[in-house]
């Protein structure tokens, strides 16, 4: 069963995206964010649906289990989604989820949780000193070139986060934050269809207005 804010693509409107709801995430902000930013947006829990929109976002907020085994049913969706092309987003969460694994589970003694393996690479705790969890506004510093990322470098975004990403290749980085240490805050595939901020482009102003309609605008080139 689906929750539709708009079910079909309004003829003002650059493309129709789909936000995944698996139980964890800040839908409603997530869902005004994408509509500001000119997308006729479906919440759907229904993977069935993921093929006929023109973009998928996975948000996130909580632990890497709870969001991995929540999103269960949705895994083989999402990989062949990813597969054929689509724009796939990860936010906060559903950026980690994107990787192969997090260290969040061992840390919380839960053992070994694999997650989407999008991005491959590990999730791992800030460790150097720093405060815990990684809370408010930070720079990106964009590292190379992507659609999601154009015209906001050296812009700040909102962070809230106590794990960071190490993916396994660097060119899947896009864009990178300091705090303390710099870890990527923009990650990407290889393909270039799968990507994720570790910020809350919702919570962040005109910057993160500025990547949602990247994102609306890659969905509607596709």
């Amino acid at each position: 069963m689906s929750t539709s804010t708009q079910a079909a693509r309004a003829p003002e409107t650059l493309a129709a995206v789909v936000v995944v709801d698996y139980g964890l995430g800040n839908l409603r902000s997530v869902t005004r964010g994408l509509e500001r930013a000119g997308a006729a947006v479906e919440i759907t829990d229904d993977p069935g649906e993921f093929s006929e929109a023109d973009g998928i976002v996975l948000p996130g907020v909580g632990a890497f289990r709870e969001g991995v085994e929540n999103a269960g049913p949705y895994r083989e969706p999402l990989l062949e989604a990813a597969e054929r092309g689509q724009p796939v987003f990860g936010i906060c969460l559903g950026m980690q989820m994107l990787l192969t694994e997090s260290e969040e589970a061992a840390h919380d003694g839960e053992g070994d949780v694999r997650g989407l393996d999008l991005v491959p690479g590990t999730n791992l705790r800030f460790s150097q000193g720093q405060k815990v969890p990684h809370m408010g506004w930070n720079e990106l510093s964009v590292e190379r070139e992507h659609p999601l990322v154009a015209g906001v470098d050296g812009e700040y975004a909102y962070f809230v986060h106590s794990y960071y990403a190490e993916p396994e290749d660097s060119e899947t980085i896009v864009a990178t934050t300091d705090y303390e240490i710099v870890f990527p805050s923009v990650v990407a595939s290889s393909e270039g269809n799968v990507f994720g901020t570790q910020f809350h482009p919702e919570k962040s102003g005109e910057t993160g207005l500025r990547i949602l309609r990247n994102f609306v605008g890659i969905c509607a080139e596709e």
